[in-house]
């Protein structure tokens, strides 16, 4: 079973090579869903040993329907990925209508010349996960990270398995969201072609002195002294149980 980490940090990708995660996928801002990481942490990322590299490429948070500067950005940090020598770009576009916005992405995979391509979780965000298949299929991307359609994989079970089969090797079907250790097998026997997981836990701040009368990012249950990080124990636990 491939196994692909979402990495939020150089540190993530790491622990990703250590434990012997196939693939990461490099994001910033985890409070937004990731975003494109900053061009010293892809080069970085890019020197660590033993793992295949997929960069995101999403300008911002919110929605998935961008405008036209928007997509010039998208295309020129994909050609930058691609120059630092990532192995893939993580992408989606959506219409207003949601459906997948077969022109742009078309226009993205051909931006990424050969680069591997994931459709990402906007796909869940389309209104019908089977046209939306044979949209993505038509671009030519490589993947498609889903949860079925739902918050979690484990409650898109039955979507999961309709799109394995209705892809029939046309492309990689990667579920995601909510991946742990105990219901990495269960997603496994579902046939996806590999399993997306953050295993996200918590470094905490090295600051003794904590200022209590401000607050720089102001977001309700966001702490501001922890960070973050890929927890190698969480892991471990998800190759264990994908080896059993």
């Amino acid at each position: 079973m491939t196994t692909e980490l979402c990495a939020y940090s150089v540190d993530s990708c790491l622990v990703a090579s250590r434990a012997g995660v196939t693939r990461v996928e490099l994001c910033a801002s985890p409070w937004e869903g990731g975003t494109t990481p900053s061009a010293a942490a892809i080069l970085r990322a890019r020197e660590v040993p033993g793992i295949r590299l997929q960069v995101m490429i999403r300008p911002r948070g919110g929605d998935f329907c961008y405008t036209d500067s928007e997509l010039e950005q998208m295309a020129g940090e994909i050609r930058f990925a691609r120059a630092c020598g990532a192995d893939g770009v993580v992408l989606g576009v959506l219409t207003p209508d949601g459906e997948v916005d077969r022109v742009r992405t078309a226009a993205l995979v051909a931006a990424a010349d050969g680069l591997e391509v994931t459709f990402h979780r906007a796909f869940d965000m389309t209104r019908d996960p089977f046209e939306a298949l044979e949209a993505v299929v038509a671009c030519g991307c490589r993947r498609i990270l889903t949860s079925g359609g739902c918050n979690t994989a484990v409650e898109g079970l039955a979507t999961l398995r309709e799109l394995v089969a209705r892809a029939a090797g046309r492309l990689e079907i990667m579920a995601g969201s909510g991946v742990n250790a105990s219901n990495a097998r269960l997603l496994a026997a579902a046939g996806v072609d590999a399993l997306h997981f953050s295993a996200r836990g918590w470094r905490e701040s090295r600051m003794r002195f904590r200022n209590p009368r401000v607050s720089m990012g102001g977001v309700a249950g966001i702490p501001e002294y922890a960070v973050p990080c890929a927890d190698e124990a969480l892991v471990r636990q998800i190759l264990q149980e994908l080896e059993r």
